[in-house]
């Protein structure tokens, strides 16, 4: 195999394929990037067994084949040659060979024949959705995830299909984030996934702020995202997500609005005296005013006042500062809406008049 590429028309691909191979991998071949040339298309695969990724691209000249090399050593060299060189890759003698002007890398390869692919089995169902609106439902959401959670179905997010909606729910027990988006096509199905943590990093990684559509596809274990030039596969989590109906607040009586801007950098203010393994902070609401507080086992305090338009009963509940700043920052609205029933119930947080996304955030004792 021998190809000529620009460094540029290679970079971002390789970059998209690398995010997925881990750095300690059990099988060595899983470090390796997968270069197959055919029929004037450059195809890059990765993949560590839960998440594949195909990036393709047309490339003139060439011979055909195929090789593997180790992902991040080739990414960094793409890296660190200058702007707009141009790389001849060839496999000599078993080893891949890079050279660009006066630079000459040999890499390592083991066999192409050894490099796994996801298997997927027959898709059940279908959808097509703008990159621009998928990326946003991901990015709203991604963030309440679980990590490492004993709980395996809360390490992921939840996308819920039905024949008019596209949905997305992440939590982690403590806090729950809610998207969704109409779909401009019908649906003919109703189903519901749970996409892994990894999954949806790197997912989030090459969707385009575009109006350009993407074909989604879901299987029994398998979720596939295409674009043109680029295939997601990704492993699903089979478990039962729990019912996020239940966790929504109904009926809160208290409402209140506040500055985005203004609410979010007086929480990070507040926040830098908060305990640090606990982070809460004390919300009080009283009339015209919002007082934010937090203090820490060394007895240091720091407190805000921010205006609102409030006028009833004084009440006082506590959260993690962390996780209010960050549904705040998922907020793209001048103001941000706070639903309350009292000090032991949930607070949801909106954009006002926004019916597709909101932010629960449960109470903590200070």
């Amino acid at each position: 195999m021998q190809i000529t590429i620009q460094r540029e028309q290679l970079l971002k691909p390789l970059s998209f394929v690398a995010g997925v191979v881990e750095r300690r991998q059990p099988l060595p071949i899983l470090s390796n990037v997968l270069l197959r040339y055919k029929d004037g298309v450059l195809m890059l695969t990765g993949t560590d067994l839960e998440v594949e990724i195909v990036v393709s691209m047309r490339v003139s000249g060439g011979n055909e084949g195929e090789f593997t090399a180790p992902a991040r050593k080739l990414l960094d060299i793409c890296r660190a040659l200058p702007a707009e060189s141009v790389l001849e890759l060839r496999l000599d003698k078993g080893k891949a060979v890079i050279r660009s002007g006066r630079s000459r890398f040999t890499l390592l390869t083991m066999p192409p024949g050894d490099f796994p692919s996801v298997e997927t089995t027959q898709w059940e169902w279908a959808l097509t959705i703008p990159q621009r609106t998928l990326g946003r439902l991901l990015q709203k959401t991604q963030f309440c995830m679980a990590q490492q959670d004993v709980r395996y179905y809360l390490n992921g997010i939840l996308l819920e299909v039905t024949s008019e909606k596209l949905r997305a729910v992440a939590t982690d027990g403590h806090r729950m984030a809610l998207s969704e988006a109409a779909l401009e096509h019908r649906s003919e199905t109703e189903r519901q996934v749970i996409v892994p943590r990894k999954g949806v990093l790197e997912l989030t990684r090459f969707l385009d702020d575009s109006d350009d559509e993407v074909e989604v596809k879901g299987g029994t274990n398998h979720i596939r995202v295409i674009r043109k030039d680029l295939t997601f596969t990704s492993k699903l989590i089979d478990g039962r997500f729990p019912d996020y109906h239940k966790v929504i607040p109904q009926g809160q009586q208290i409402q209140v609005r506040v500055s985005r801007d203004l609410f979010r950098e007086s929480l990070s203010r507040v926040a830098i005296l908060s305990n640090e393994k606990y982070r809460g902070v004390r919300v009080t609401l009283a009339a015209g005013a919002m007082r934010l507080s937090a203090h820490n086992p060394e007895q240091e305090e720091a407190q805000e006042e921010v205006s609102v338009d409030y006028t009833g009963e004084e009440l006082e509940i506590g959260f993690n500062v962390n996780y209010i700043i960050e549904a705040v920052g998922a907020i793209e609205s001048a103001e941000v809406e706070l639903g309350l029933t009292d000090s032991n119930n949930s607070c949801t947080l909106r954009a006002p008049g926004d019916v597709f996304s909101q932010y629960v955030v449960m109470p903590m004792r200070l």
